[in-house]
């Protein structure tokens, strides 16, 4: 059984269908990439595995339990966790209470060895625990939302455009972020507009076109593909 398993998956915005009957499947320790054009239903997708939005039809099936129309509250707290589009740090708070909030419903012992963890994997972060969030680069603000994301224990992690307004620098370190997450054995479903980087790291990618599965197939084969290349790698 995969780990998360999207059946015939149907979301409105009124009148607007912004997925038409969605179906896709995320195996433990994968890097699963959905790729394709603005509107074509990518953040709609992570939307409605958190949470935020309902569908009208289909089901999310998660860890063998189906989580279709949970509040954002419970799937995060089953482990299904979305680091969101644009970042959403808590601008007003320190780095260390952005961190904590990521923490918020756990109640075991591990909390402090786990920050710890984070402030070795991201330097910057503890140097810079005591400032405001807001303070923070754009790319420094990215490192915290996953840190953010990663005190949760995510058993499997969403990333929604994480390369989205940073400099060619920064999205190679943010890469190399993800080459990390992945090492550690934490599976990811990442939505990312730069098709080459994502289909580098993923082990199999979806190719989404208003709402739908377009293409599908292994990454590596993928890249190889005329209509993807014409596409989306130019």
């Amino acid at each position: 059984m995969a780990l998360l398993e999207i059946r015939d998956l149907r979301v409105s915005y009124g009148a607007i269908k912004a997925l038409r009957g969605l179906s896709f499947q995320v195996e433990d320790g994968q890097v699963v990439s959905l790729i394709g054009a603005n509107g074509a239903g990518k953040s709609t997708t992570l939307n409605t595995l958190s949470g935020l939005l309902k569908p009208t039809k289909g089901s999310v099936v998660f860890a063998g339990q189906d989580i279709t129309g949970w509040r954002p509250d419970r799937v995060t707290a089953a482990g299904l966790v979305q680091v969101p589009e644009g970042r959403q740090v808590i601008a007003t708070m320190s780095v260390l209470e952005n961190l904590m909030l990521g923490a918020y419903r756990r109640r075991d012992s591990g909390v402090n060895s786990d920050l710890e963890s984070i402030f070795t994997r991201f330097p910057r972060l503890q140097e810079r625990r005591d400032q405001k969030a807001g303070s923070l680069s754009g790319g420094e603000q990215q490192m915290l939302a996953v840190g953010r994301a990663l005190m949760a224990r995510p058993r499997l992690l969403m990333l929604d455009e994480p390369s989205m307004g940073l400099a060619p620098l920064l999205v190679n370190a943010v890469f190399k972020i993800i080459a990390d997450i992945k090492a550690q054995g934490i599976p990811i479903l990442l939505v990312e507009q730069n098709a080459r980087k994502a289909l580098q790291i993923a082990d199999y990618a979806y190719v989404l076109d208003r709402g739908e599965v377009a293409q599908a197939g292994p990454a590596a084969v993928l890249q190889q593909d005329e209509k993807v290349i014409a596409a989306y790698l130019g």
